[in-house]
Order: C-alpha cells, then sequence, then structure tokens
C-alpha cells in the first residue's frame, strides 16, 4: 500500500513517515501544500495523511480541491487544531477521518488500517484467502497457521493483493502502489516478487491472468 504523508513539520513528518515504513508502507513525503497537492494529483496513492496547517496551501483546501476533481482516496485529517468546527471544516471537505495533534503512534497506524480496510471492503483487520491469513495488524502471514518470513516488499505485494481480493491487478497498478516515487520501479521486478511469494506460501493463491495481471480469490483457495 502506498500513502502519502503531507506534513510540513519536519521532525514529527521523519517520525510518522518511519512508522508507517516500518508498519510496511510505502511512503511518499511532502512538506508544504503545494507539494502535497501536486502529488495527490498526479500519483495514485491509497491513503493520505493530510496536515491541516500547511504553508502555501492550507489542508482544507488541498482536500477540497481533490474532492472537486473526483479523487477519492482516504485522507486522515492530521492538526494541531482540536475546536469542533475545525474537525468539522475538515469532514465537510472531505475528510474520512481525523487526529489531533498530539497523539500516540499506534492510533494513527489503527486508523490507517481502518481507512485501508473500508476502502477495500474488508470488515476486519485480518485477511484470509483459502489457507493464507494476513494480520495487518502485526504484519503477521500464515499458512495453515503456520508463519511465513516475507520480506517487506513481498509482505507489501501480499497485502496489495489480499486487499483487492476477487479482482484482477495489473502490473502497472502493483508497481504504482508498492513504491514510492524516489523507487527505481521496474515491473519486472513484480514477477520476481510473485514468484517469491508462490514458493514461501506453498499453496496456489495468486494466480496469474494472461495479459492482464493478478488474482487473489476472495476468501477461497484458487483453482489450478
Amino acid at each position: 500500500m502506498r500513502l502519502l504523508l503531507v506534513e510540513d513539520d519536519r521532525n514529527l513528518n521523519r517520525q510518522i513517515a518511519a512508522a508507517l515504513a516500518d508498519a510496511g508502507y510505502a511512503v511518499d513525503k511532502a512538506f508544504d501544500g503545494q507539494e502535497g497537492q501536486f502529488l495527490g494529483e498526479t500519483e495514485p496513492y491509497d491513503a493520505v495523511i493530510l496536515d491541516l496547517g500547511l504553508p502555501a496551501i492550507d489542508g482544507v483546501s488541498i482536500l477540497t480541491n481533490w474532492r472537486r476533481d473526483g479523487r477519492k482516496m482516504p485522507v486522515l485529517i492530521l492538526t494541531a487544531r482540536d475546536r469542533w468546527s475545525d474537525k468539522v471544516q475538515g469532514f465537510d471537505a472531505g475528510a474520512d477521518d481525523y487526529l489531533a495533534k498530539p497523539f500516540h503512534m499506534e492510533e494513527l497506524l489503527a486508523r490507517i488500517r481502518a481507512l485501508l480496510r473500508r476502502a477495500t471492503g474488508h470488515a476486519t483487520s485480518e485477511l484470509v484467502s483459502g489457507s493464507v491469513r494476513l494480520d495487518t495488524r502485526s504484519g503477521r502471514v500464515s499458512v495453515d497457521g503456520t508463519p511465513i518470513k516475507l520480506t517487506s516488499h513481498e509482505y507489501r505485494l501480499l497485502s496489495y493483493l489480499m486487499h483487492h481480493s476477487g479482482r484482477i491487478v495489473s502490473r502497472g497498478e502493483l508497481t504504482e502502489h508498492l513504491y514510492d516515487q524516489d523507487f527505481d520501479r521496474d515491473s519486472n521486478t513484480i514477477e520476481v516478487f510473485v514468484g517469491r511469494l508462490r514458493k514461501k506460501l506453498g499453496v496456489e493463491l495468486i494466480q496469474t491472468v494472461r495479459g492482464l495481471g493478478y488474482l487473489v480469490e476472495a476468501g477461497s483457495p484458487q483453482a489450478a
């Protein structure tokens, strides 16, 4: 999953980005409203963490512009403003959630997980397809109850496919959503990671749909 973090406090930006990366997300960072608005308009994100009090363009204006242009990614407003009127303004602009500073990092991560679940139609933090289980809270993956150790990129790939189970995901979409903007993207890398995942999982979970991409069936193992 690829996230956009728009926060002008560089120390806080660094802390949040590090926590998100440790939790298995690809993160793009912006430090002012102009850069944040541009990234949100030009890159595909699974969710955005957006500060309200930004230089250049304020967060509410950015969010209003995104929603006016039809951009539907979930947005968590992050701000030092805790007045109810500020919260109402943020929600009316199109925010999906609101977290006031100071906050506990675990709460931020939990809210992001919830936003991603709702956006992809999942009710719980545990994603299941056949014998494979992925716990988004702990980042643990198991097959028939046996823990499977994955690299961060393998985990991102499996998590994205399982979040979007039941539909075909193209290699291009995976490339856009698994790596941050500074990563040297190569769609052939996706094939390598899929091959590694299949070997580690040892079950027929990820199906190749010739010419289209990959498919993980929703809630059940795939046919050979």
